[in-house]
Formats: structure tokens, C-alpha cells, sequence
């Protein structure tokens, strides 16, 4: 039995006799510690540096650190003596850092290479790195024998090898060559139709380029090359003419959903063939969708660029760059509307050439009569490296090949292993970081993989990967989405599996971040091979935040059974050094409600110097979270108020009565809320469904600025403006790993691996990242028509019409119709109806779903929340635990103003509890009641304040009439002088200042008070004639930013967040009492102070660029009121 096992059986004895479960502090597994990134940057370390780095860290109450060098060493070196990576000298270091890790009772992790991205090293040779098909096309006359010599294809790190060679024949009509002109002013862009072409056309305005041909011409598809992300290239609308005068709109390209690494590979439009002689294609930004993280181009400025725009007769897949898992890119299915049959190329008409080519690439073939196309396809590197490393930058490694993988594992990792020796008991970790290397399609295995998967030979149909229709649009694309299919699985069986073997063979943890949205994949599946689950969320960054990465990592882990879920925590795309944990609190509540219950700190950067503040950074990037920040010291109150949080959301398992699933698409994410609405539109409510039409009509494309000098799109869907979006329920996300391996019904609700049952089942209607809905596989309609004849309920989208797999479409329709056929009957909920149909033991909903809550389907809502006039009160997160008897909540308001709210549970026959992981303290609900088999309470919530309620002592009681909040009386307020001392070796006066009064240093006219950054200590006598009977309570006013209370000498508590007030009953005395206040600000002051120093005189010395010109200062110090507070409940 685990000691923490024991801990909570012992507490629950409390409870037989009568004392609270709580009586006693919460358990706090070593598990329960946050983490850091610990980044060692430019080659510059120094043992001095790594014990004062590991130090600070377990003084703050850290547990672990992942060790993760970045970049190499600078020239000139920026720390002397440089230390590169894999050097002797390295790796003393490491050894050095592990040992000390040992003494200090921390764990370590280490990545699977250098740098954070991700797989890569000098070892990886070509034909090892990740591979991509590659292709080249030569035209020539038949008839005749053909002798020549083809050319090869896009060639990377010279490494290149043939796959096949194909030849079909080619359409009698040609692309003629245009005239190209535009209505944009002094510019010429014929250059535009020069494929190897690099010079950009550029507008911020409307306008159009226009295609002029000598005759009329069809043209089937066209070529946008961007050199970059440009959404506005992709959206390009298209008229045509036949006199170059009236024109006429024959439709306007289509964007695919993309992410940030968008760049390998260029992209190709299919459209409906028109016949014209002048094509014209405008920019007009209006209609434009805001930015997403599933379509990064469009977050940026709305302005026009592209390098390349090429029209052609010939037929291609639509955007089949993407589908061919080139690149990781989602765009609809392409139609024999878009691609009659007559334009493919027929099964029987497409000759394998390959036996003719020799190894030189000539070709001898005797060509029957008439015009082909020779098709010479092969493989190459991708080119990626891990380009965040330094010495060990190197290609990423084969994804599909185990060899390569374990090569990989084995020179960085199992290097280190070796090199640490009896040093190793440390690192008790290995971590692969968030997929930064593009994506790939190809391995010298890869065709075999997709016959065993599939059943047929990929060959025959090889050139669809290269855009070539065969056989029909539908045949087509099918065998492309059986290739996303083999890449995505390979993914995971091939390189996660074989890096969780070597993990577990060297008996560590096996941590690991996103594949998507940069390898196509199912961006759920790889954690099922990982031991923690990994996201990232960013801080004041929303065009890097990741929201998908979040529901990416919590529902896998939910889904697949995984405890605990880490995120990446607060990386930031530019600090500004203003960051403190009071302004940190809401993003980490609200990603504790979205189900993570482990932080890793975004970013402890080593600082190889002891005399230089704030020292080494990572590029100004990221949260600055080192030992050199102003406040380490006391933000441990900070990380402790963590600690205590992921100790309770560690227990039990998640409660979540919603699943929804992503589809049999590829590649697939989980879903985020706005892809929801159109399916719940009664359960985001109608406000919420006009504010997302708004936002998503974007009209006049407005900008923002956040962070200061980053300019994006203002209607992003930002996370926190979906806090409980579904008003009372949680939901999870899960593919088709988990549908077809894992789920089973129980008692009418479907279970996956982890016990929680969901007592509703989601197919989503069409949204932006399933746009192809209505394709299903026979294995999913078969599952889903089994679940519900078992006993589940599940809400459905748009029937499917089509087939995504190896069966044929009949078998899914008939399927498909025992879900999706009617009769379905109605049920009134209110004024709303929902349409119902009984498929054995279980339900078929029909969407969209108009009621309020799911409670006419017997689900009712988890958690509700009232404002003080009986509305829905936005804006809490929450989260809900079950741990055998108990029900955990935890609760967060996201607004920084206090609110009394009632809040109704789910929950009856157990008395409430409150806990407070800010102070460490429990009490039991004054006021609570039954009110139709559920609690409901009122609570007082301070600015972004959070709670627990805990649900554990069982009760036959039906309410309780106190109250759950105290009222504070001031009883006296301490208005005389201070005494205030600053730190001199931070700039501060060299001795101690009275204030007269309380003042904001940054309005202070002395500058060494001004601009002063660190602790400064107040202390003031007082005398104390007030009863001691009730709490007393000392409340600082305006702190900015942290305070240490100390009372005669005593510590009380430091104060970071609301209501910055601590109890001092126990140390104050009747008579003279002496307080002291240590207040610490934040960096950004005394570097903008110093900005107007020469360097020699300057207090601060950073890596970091100065972003901070002409901006104020911040306000810093104690304002006050300080005020002692009697307690009344």
C-alpha cells in the first residue's frame, strides 16, 4: 500500500468520528511538484552557475528539471569558456548537474536531442533522415523508340532515390503561354509563370493580376506558389472572359486549414474546368476569416503576397501537397465535378516505366503512338534538422524507420546514460518536445507498411501523391487518405512505440508534447505510448498559444488513462518583464480547469554568471522563472500554492460527460469549443451564437497588438473567452484509436480507459477542421451503431454519404441509415425540441441541439453557476475529480473583481467543504442546501480567486443556514511613517527612507527609488489595544507586487494575489508590535531606468533585447492602505 494510500484511508477514519477529512493538510506526493525547462543556452555554462540554478529550484519547491541545451556558442562566445555540446567538457557539466540534482532531491529529464525539436543529430545521415516524395515531369512524342536521360527530382543533402517511373498519356489540349498584366501600379508580373521564380508581388490593396491568352484555353488547375504563409494568396478570387471586357465570376479558391510550419511545400487549386481567354485573379481582403491555430496565415496582417501563380490545363487533386502528407494541411475531398473522369488518367493507360530506367536515370522505352507524360518519382530528404541545437544539430531522423530512431535514442540519451555512469540516478526522465520538424510521407519501408494496412499495392497508384488524378477523383483521394492513414499510424507505431521501449528498458518516464499541427496525424493517438501527456500554453502570446495542444494532451490522457497531464506553462513570445505570479494566476486556474495537474515552467534559464542580473535568457522569449528573478524568493508562495492544486487534481480521475469525436478524417485534432457551437447552439446560448458569428464575419478585418509590437487578427477565438463553454458540462475529445480499441458501454454511459463515463457521445456537424464529416469508415459506423445498441447516446451531425476506407460505400450506408434514418420522434425540453430515436438500448439525437442543457436527455448539468440576478455567471473555470466517496471540485473567476455566486453540484448526501490552496487552509460551508438531489451553496469569490469544494463526510442533513464568507470590520488603519530599505546593490538609496506616507516607488522623485527593481523592506511600530477574541487580519491595500509579512518577528505569510490580506492573530500582542513588509516588484523598472544609463553605470546586465522603450513605469511598492481587519463570519 502506497503511503500516500495510507494517508487517505487514515483521513477518512477521521470522518467515522465526527472531525473534517481536512483536518490536516493535504497530501503532497512528490509527483505533485512542478517542474521547469531547465535550457542551458549558446554553449554557456559553468558549474558555479548549475549549483546556484539547482539551488534556487529546490528552495522554490521545484521537483524536477527537464535539461535541454539550445543552440551553440556565439562568436565571439557570449560565456567564456564555451562548453559545447558533446564535448568532454559538456559533459562534465552534466555530470555535475546531476549530481547535484541528487543531492538536492531533484529529478531530471533530457530530451531526445539537442536543442527542443525535436529528433534529430550529426549521426542522422541522409538516407536516415526523414524522407518526402519527390517528383519531376518530361513531355515526349511517341511512336518511336525514347532514349533519355529524365531529369531527377528535387535532390536535398544529395541524397536521392528512385521509387518508380511511370508514364500516361497526355491531354491534347496545352497550356499556352500568358500575356500577365495587373491594375497595380508599376508592376510588371510575368515573372509570376517562372517556376523557379523568387521575386514577390506584394499588395496591401485590392487588386487583381490577369492572365491574357492568345486563345481560348480550359483550365483545370492552378499553382499558387507564396515563398511563405500567405492566406490572402490562397483565397484569390476568379473571373473570366472571353473579350478581356465583361467578365464573369466563376468561383474563388479555397484556403486549407494549415498550421505554422506551412512551409514545405507549395500549393495546388483544383478548380471546375472553364474554358476562356482571360483569367483574372483578385486580392480583396474582405471576408476574410480571423487567424486560428488550424489557420496560422490568416492571425497575421491581411496583405497580399505570392511568388508564383500559375494557371494549367492540366487536372490535379486539389491541395494534394497536403493530402499526400507532405505537409500537414486539412481541405475538403475534391469532386468528380472538379475532376470529371474523363480528365483522370485511366488505371490501364498508367505504364510502369521502371524496368526501362537504368541507374543513371536514362530511360530507353519504346513509346506507343501518340503524346506522354513521363513521371519519375523517387524520395529525398526532407531537410529538417533539430534547428534549435548547437554542436548536435543534425537531420531529424526517419520517423518510420526503427533503426534510425534507436541510433537517435541511442547517441544523445543512451550517450548520456553512459557518460553518467553511477551519476544517473537523477535523470529519471525522457521527453520529446512539440513536433517542429514538418512532416514526411515516405521511408524505404513505407510501401510495404501500406500494403499490410490496406491490402493493395501503393505503386499502382503512386503518382496521385504527385497530383496525377487516376482512375476518378474519389478513387483518388481515397488511396490519399489511405496514405495520411499509414503516415499517422506509423507515427505512433513505429516512433513513439519504439521510443517508449528504449524509455522503459532504461526504466524512465516517458513524457512527450504534440505531433500536430505540423505531422499529419491524429493528434491524439502518439500519447497512448507515453507514460505523461504533454501540452503548452502560452502567456499574453495569442498567436502562439496553442488551445489545441491543451484539449490535444487532457483528453488523450483521459482517454487513454494517463493520471497526470503536464503543460508547458506560461511560454511567451516576448517578456516584457512585468510578469509576476499575481497577474500569472487566472491562465494557470484556467488551465488547471481545462484538466492539466502538472506545470513545467516555461522557461529556468541557466545563468553561467553569479554577478550578472537578470543574466542569461532565452532570447527575451519565454516566462522569466530563474533565480535571478526579483521575486524567486518569495514566489515560492507561488509554486507552493501549485504544489497544492496538482496534489488534489491528481487524485482520482476526471469526471466528463461529454465525449466528441474528431472524425475519421486525417490529419485530426481534438475539438475546440467554438467548433461546437453549430451543434450546441442551445447550449452556448443564443448570446454566444451571435458573438461567434460576429467574430467569425471578421467585418473590416480589425488588428490588435498583444504583446506590444505583435500585430494579428482581434478575432482569434481566444481560450479565455470559452471558459466553461458548454455552461455546466465537460467534455473530452476521441479518435478512432480509442473508439475502435478502448470504448465499451456500462450502464448506458461509454467508458475508454480511464473509468470515466460519458454519459453522451458527439459527432459534430461540419467545422473548419472536419470538413469532411460526412466520409466515415465501415469500422467507425459499425462501433458507433454497436454502442448504441448497447446502451449509448450520442448527438450526430450530417449523415455520411461516403466512405473513408477500404469497404465499399454500401456497407456504410446501411450503417449509416440505422443511426441517421428516421423516425425519430420529439421530445419538448421547454420550448426547445430534440429529436430522438431508440436503436436498441440506446438513443440517436439529431443536431443542431436547441435545449439549454442535455437534462431532457436525463443528463444534467455537472456544476451551474447564478449571478447575484439569477443569469448564468460567466467566466468561472472549473474541473471536477471523483476519488472513491469524494467529489473534488476546483473553481477559478477569471475576473478580476469579487463576486457572490450560487453554485449548484451535482453532488448530494455529503457535506461541502471549502479549500483554499492560496492560504493552506480548509473550512467547512456554513450555508448550504438540497435542492432537487443536488448542493447548492454561495460563494464569495475575490479577484481570480479559486477554491476547492470537496465533497467527502456524508450527511442526512438537508441544508446548513450559516454563511460562507467572512466580513472584515477595519478596526484600525497604521498611518504613520515607514521606515523603507532598499537593497544599494540593486541602485536602491544606500540607507533607509521614511515615508511619510504610502507611495507608488515609480512616482517617487528620487530615481534611486524610481526606477528601483527588488525588495524593499518596510517596518513600522504600532500599538495594539484591540480584543483578541475574533481573527485579526492584516489587509496591505495595493501591492505591486509581492509581500513578506513578518509580526514581531514572526513570519505570517506572503501575500501575491487578491485579497493580499493575511491573518496575524497569532503573533499580535497587546502593546507595541513591530511589523515588517518586504515588497518585491518586478524587473522592468530599473531596466528602463537603465536604458538611459551608459553601460558601465547600469545595474542590469541581460542576454534579453530591450523591448521597453517609451513605455511607463510600472506602478511598484506598497500603496496602502495597510489596515488591521476583525473577521465576522
Amino acid at each position: 500500500m502506497s503511503i500516500l494510500t495510507k494517508r487517505i484511508r487514515l483521513l477518512l477514519c477521521c470522518l467515522l468520528v465526527g472531525h473534517s477529512v481536512w483536518a490536516q493538510p493535504v497530501p503532497k506526493p512528490d509527483a505533485s511538484r512542478p517542474w521547469v525547462f531547465w535550457y542551458w543556452m549558446q554553449a554557456g555554462v559553468s558549474k558555479e552557475g548549475i549549483t546556484a540554478d539547482l539551488e534556487a529550484m529546490q528552495q522554490a519547491g521545484i521537483g524536477g528539471a527537464y535539461l535541454m541545451p539550445i543552440k551553440g556558442a556565439t562568436n565571439p562566445p557570449t560565456f567564456s569558456p564555451a562548453t559545447e555540446q558533446l564535448s568532454p567538457r559538456w559533459w562534465e557539466m552534466v555530470r555535475h548537474s546531476m549530481r547535484e540534482a541528487k543531492r538536492l532531491g531533484l529529478h531530471m529529464g533530457m530530451h531526445v536531442s539537442d536543442g527542443f525539436a525535436l529528433a534529430g543529430g550529426p549521426w542522422i545521415t541522409p538516407e536516415l533522415s526523414m524522407q518526402k516524395v519527390v517528383y519531376s515531369t518530361t513531355t515526349v512524342q511517341g511512336g518511336q523508340g525514347v532514349t533519355l536521360r529524365l531529369p531527377q527530382p528535387t535532390t536535398i543533402e544529395g541524397y536521392y532515390r528512385d521509387i518508380a517511373v511511370y508514364a500516361y498519356p497526355n491531354r491534347q489540349d496545352k497550356t499556352p503561354a500568358p500575356v500577365v498584366t495587373s491594375n497595380k501600379a508599376g508592376v510588371s508580373p510575368q515573372f509570376l509563370v517562372n517556376p523557379a521564380n523568387k521575386e514577390a508581388f506584394r499588395s496591401d490593396t485590392t487588386c487583381w493580376i490577369q492572365f491574357a491568352y492568345d486563345r481560348p484555353f480550359t483550365c483545370r488547375s492552378v499553382l499558387i506558389r507564396t515563398g511563405g504563409n500567405n492566406y490572402q494568396a490562397h483565397r484569390l478570387k476568379i473571373e473570366v472572359s472571353d473579350d478581356g471586357k465583361t467578365f464573369r465570376s466563376v468561383g474563388r479558391l479555397t484556403p486549407p486549414r494549415h498550421g505554422w510550419q506551412d512551409t514545405d511545400a507549395d500549393l495546388t487549386h483544383a478548380i471546375t474546368p472553364v474554358t476562356a481567354r482571360f483569367f483574372r485573379f483578385t486580392y480583396d481582403k474582405a471576408g476574410s476569416e480571423p487567424g486560428a491555430e488550424d489557420l496560422d496565415a490568416a492571425k497575421w496582417k491581411p496583405g497580399f503576397k505570392l511568388i508564383g501563380l500559375i494557371p494549367s490545363a492540366e487536372a490535379r487533386i486539389d491541395q494534394f501537397e497536403g493530402k499526400s502528407a507532405a505537409v500537414w494541411r486539412v481541405s475538403e475531398r475534391s469532386t468528380s465535378r472538379q475532376i470529371p473522369v474523363a480528365d483522370c488518367v485511366p488505371p490501364g493507360r498508367l505504364l510502369n516505366l521502371t524496368k526501362y530506367m537504368d541507374a543513371t536515370g536514362q530511360l530507353t522505352w519504346q513509346a506507343p503512338a501518340g503524346a506522354w507524360t513521363i513521371l519519375r518519382m523517387g524520395h529525398t530528404s526532407t531537410g529538417h534538422t533539430n534547428a534549435t541545437g548547437g554542436a548536435a544539430k543534425g537531420l531529424e531522423c526517419d520517423k518510420f524507420n526503427p533503426d534510425a530512431i534507436r541510433l537517435q535514442f541511442d547517441r544523445w540519451y543512451g550517450e548520456a546514460l553512459r557518460q553518467l555512469g553511477p551519476d544517473r540516478d537523477a535523470l529519471t526522465t525522457f521527453h520529446v518536445d512539440s513536433w517542429e520538424c514538418g512532416s514526411q510521407n515516405w521511408s524505404a519501408g513505407f510501401a510495404e507498411a501500406f500494403r499490410k494496412r490496406w491490402g493493395y499495392d501503393l505503386l499502382p497508384w503512386l503518382p496521385v501523391m504527385a497530383g496525377v488524378p487516376v482512375g476518378s477523383a474519389e478513387a483518388s483521394e481515397q488511396v490519399l487518405y489511405d496514405v495520411r492513414c499509414t503516415v499517422a499510424e506509423l507515427t505512433v507505431d513505429v516512433f513513439y512505440k519504439t521510443l517508449a521501449g528504449l524509455a522503459k528498458a532504461q526504466g524512465v518516464a516517458f513524457t512527450a508534447e504534440s505531433v500536430a499541427p505540423t505531422m499529419v496525424s491524429d493528434g491524439l493517438s502518439h500519447y497512448r505510448m507515453v507514460d505523461i501527456p504533454m501540452g503548452e500554453f502560452w502567456l499574453n502570446s495569442p498567436t502562439h498559444d496553442k488551445p489545441n495542444d491543451m484539449l490535444d494532451a487532457v483528453s488523450a490522457a483521459h482517454i487513454y488513462g494517463k493520471n497526470i497531464v503536464q503543460a508547458e506553462g506560461f511560454t511567451t513570445v516576448r517578456m516584457d518583464w512585468s510578469e509576476h505570479p499575481g497577474m500569472l494566476k487566472t491562465v494557470q486556474d484556467r488551465n488547471y480547469a481545462l484538466g492539466i495537474n502538472k506545470l513545467v515552467y516555461h522557461v529556468f534559464t541557466h545563468n553561467p554568471w553569479l554577478d550578472r542580473k537578470p543574466g542569461m535568457t532565452l532570447d527575451g522569449v519565454g516566462l522569466y522563472f530563474q533565480r535571478d528573478q526579483t521575486w524567486w524568493k518569495p514566489g515560492k508562495a507561488w509554486v507552493d500554492y501549485a504544489q497544492r492544486c496538482q496534489a488534489l487534481l491528481q487524485r482520482g480521475r476526471p469526471v466528463a460527460d461529454v465525449a466528441v469525436f474528431t472524425g475519421d478524417d486525417v490529419p485530426s485534432r481534438s475539438v475546440l469549443p467554438d467548433r461546437l457551437v453549430s451543434t450546441l447552439p442551445g447550449v452556448f446560448g443564443p448570446d454566444v451564437v451571435a458573438a461567434e458569428q460576429r467574430r467569425l464575419a471578421n467585418v473590416g478585418e480589425p488588428m490588435r497588438q498583444k504583446p506590444a509590437g505583435v500585430s494579428h487578427s482581434a478575432n482569434m477565438a481566444d481560450p479565455e473567452n470559452w471558459v466553461d463553454p458548454l455552461r455546466g458540462y465537460a467534455y473530452d475529445s476521441f479518435g478512432p484509436d480509442a473508439l475502435h480499441t478502448l470504448a465499451s458501454v456500462t450502464g448506458n454511459a461509454v467508458q475508454f480507459a480511464n473509468g470515466t463515463a460519458y454519459r453522451l457521445l458527439i459527432l459534430p456537424r461540419r467545422n473548419p477542421l472536419q470538413i469532411n464529416n460526412r466520409y466515415m469508415t465501415p469500422e467507425t459506423a459499425t462501433k458507433l451503431l454497436a454502442l448504441v445498441e448497447a446502451g449509448a447516446t450520442i448527438l450526430v451531425g450530417e449523415a455520411p454519404a461516403l466512405v473513408a476506407g477500404k469497404s465499399a460505400p454500401e456497407a456504410v450506408r446501411k450503417l449509416a441509415d440505422r443511426l441517421w434514418s428516421g423516425p425519430f420522434s420529439t421530445i419538448r425540453d421547454g420550448a426547445a425540441e430534440i429529436r430522438v430515436k431508440t436503436v436498441g438500448r440506446g438513443r440517436v439525437v439529431q443536431t443542431p441541439f436547441m435545449p439549454e442543457t442535455f437534462a431532457g436527455l436525463g443528463i444534467a448539468p455537472d456544476i451551474q453557476f447564478k449571478d447575484d440576478k439569477g443569469a448564468y455567471a460567466r467566466h468561472l473555470a472549473w474541473t471536477h475529480r471523483v476519488d472513491g466517496p469524494t467529489d473534488i471540485y476546483f473553481l477559478a473567476n477569471q475576473e478580476e473583481r469579487a463576486r457572490d455566486v450560487r453554485v449548484s453540484f451535482r453532488v448530494t448526501g455529503k457535506q461541502p467543504e471549502f479549500y483554499d490552496a492560496v492560504t493552506d487552509t480548509w473550512q467547512m460551508a456554513g450555508e448550504w442546501k438540497t435542492v432537487n438531489g443536488r448542493t447548492e451553496l454561495t460563494l464569495r469569490l475575490e479577484p481570480n480567486a479559486s477554491v476547492f469544494v470537496v465533497f467527502t463526510k456524508p450527511v442526512t442533513a438537508q441544508y446548513r443556514n450559516g454563511r460562507n464568507r467572512t466580513d472584515y470590520k477595519p478596526v484600525m488603519t497604521l498611518t504613520g511613517s515607514w521606515q523603507v530599505a532598499f537593497d544599494a546593490t540593486l541602485g536602491g538609496p544606500s540607507i533607509p527612507q521614511t515615508f511619510t506616507a504610502l507611495t507608488d516607488w515609480s512616482q517617487h522623485p528620487d530615481s534611486s527609488i524610481r526606477y528601483y527593481s527588488g525588495t524593499a523592506t518596510y517596518t513600522q511600530a504600532f500599538d495594539w489595544s484591540g480584543e483578541a477574541q475574533k481573527p485579526v487580519w492584516l489587509d496591505l491595500g495595493r501591492v505591486d507586487n509581492l509581500a513578506d509579512v513578518t509580526l514581531n518577528g514572526q513570519p505570517c505569510d506572503v501575500v501575491w494575489t487578491f485579497p493580499y490580506r493575511v491573518e496575524v492573530s497569532k503573533y499580535l500582542k497587546p502593546g507595541k508590535n513591530t511589523l515588517t513588509i518586504a515588497v518585491t516588484n518586478t524587473w522592468a523598472n530599473r531596466l528602463i531606468g537603465d536604458s538611459h544609463l551608459l553601460a558601465p553605470l547600469r545595474i542590469t546586465n541581460t542576454t534579453a533585447p530591450f523591448r521597453l522603450g517609451g513605455k511607463p513605469l510600472l506602478p511598484a511598492g506598497l500603496s496602502g492602505p495597510v489596515r488591521l481587519l476583525v473577521g465576522e463570519e
